[in-house]
């Protein structure tokens, strides 16, 4: 385990009211950094944060309000965050939902897909000339397994003809690695890196909108991962010195102690979202997904290359 200390250190964790995001802020905030957790609700991360102050005696635990199911809460957590700190040295891309039953996001977007993968691309887009100028910093990007079974449907990005809530998972899992690969290769050169990881099968809360998932979660924790496990692998990209320059690489635990590079490489996923934007894309879709975010300048998307010249 890593003995890196992180005083002077400002670290934003997603999702850290509960499960691994919790724990993640947990062992940061044990290590001297100063955590801004960022929750939509803010009860819940209130609680987190007072339980991470008082355990740790870091009493730079904050919490703001952050939901990424609606671009104009990203917008004003950013334009916040930028107006109170002055540096940001990691990013941690933490939250995420699972299983949901069909539905939208403030800004139109399928559920999975918004909060799991666009949510995190706008916040890191608002983010990321601080983490520049603060560099050497890091970006850390939670993705899982499930990617393997993710496909870009850029024909159905939004599952208004179709929807399977696994799969629809399954895609913005996959859309996180190829998010992560693609940012590390713009991010050459600037020393910020960007790493993404599968946690494990973590008995968290993250299964709550299925009732099988949930029963078979309480069955089977035996075999399952705890938060605090789970989280081995975020911490360990954050923090550990060795990878330092370490960038555009997909880590999956295999024991709580240790991590190892996923054997299916990021550049041949990426051919494979290439050949998914090449083959399938509408442009329509595609910028109707960048207006609603209003993104605008195109020369800092970090998309795959395919995407970026449709």
């Amino acid at each position: 385990k890593s003995t890196a200390r992180l005083e002077g250190k400002v670290v934003i964790v997603t999702g850290a009211n509960t499960g691994i995001g919790k724990e993640t802020a947990r062992d940061l905030a044990q290590r001297g950094a100063r955590v801004i957790i960022a929750c939509r609700d803010i009860a819940k991360a209130e609680a987190a944060a007072s339980e991470i102050r008082a355990e740790t005696g870091n009493q730079q635990v904050i919490v703001r309000k952050l939901d990424l199911a609606d671009t104009k809460s990203i917008r004003e957590f950013a334009e916040k965050f930028l107006a109170e700190e002055k540096e940001l040295h990691i990013l941690i891309n933490n939250a995420g939902v699972m299983l949901c039953p069909y539905s939208k996001t403030a800004d139109g977007f399928e559920m999975h897909l918004g909060v799991n993968h666009l949510g995190h691309f706008l916040l890191t887009f608002l983010l990321l000339e601080r983490l520049k100028q603060c560099a050497p910093a890091r970006i850390v990007n939670v993705s899982s397994l499930a990617h393997h079974g993710g496909r870009i449907r850029f024909h159905d990005l939004h599952g208004e003809k179709s929807y399977n809530r696994g799969l629809a998972y399954c895609h913005s899992k996959l859309a996180n690695v190829l998010f992560t690969r693609e940012l590390a290769r713009r991010l050459q050169g600037t020393k910020v890196t960007a790493n993404v990881l599968h946690p494990g099968s973590v008995y968290s809360e993250l299964v709550r909108h299925s009732f099988v998932m949930t029963w078979l979660w309480k069955i089977f924790s035996f075999f399952l991962k705890t938060p605090c496990e789970g989280a081995q692998t975020s911490i360990y990209c954050a923090v550990a010195e060795e990878l330092d320059s370490v960038t555009g690489q997909y880590f999956r635990c295999v024991q709580a102690d240790k991590v190892i590079l996923c054997g299916r490489q990021l550049p041949q996923l990426a051919g494979e979202y290439g050949t998914y934007c090449n083959s399938s894309l509408r442009r329509d879709q595609v910028r109707g997904c960048l207006v609603r975010l209003r993104v605008t300048d195109t020369r800092a998307l970090p998309l795959p290359g395919p995407l970026q010249a449709c």
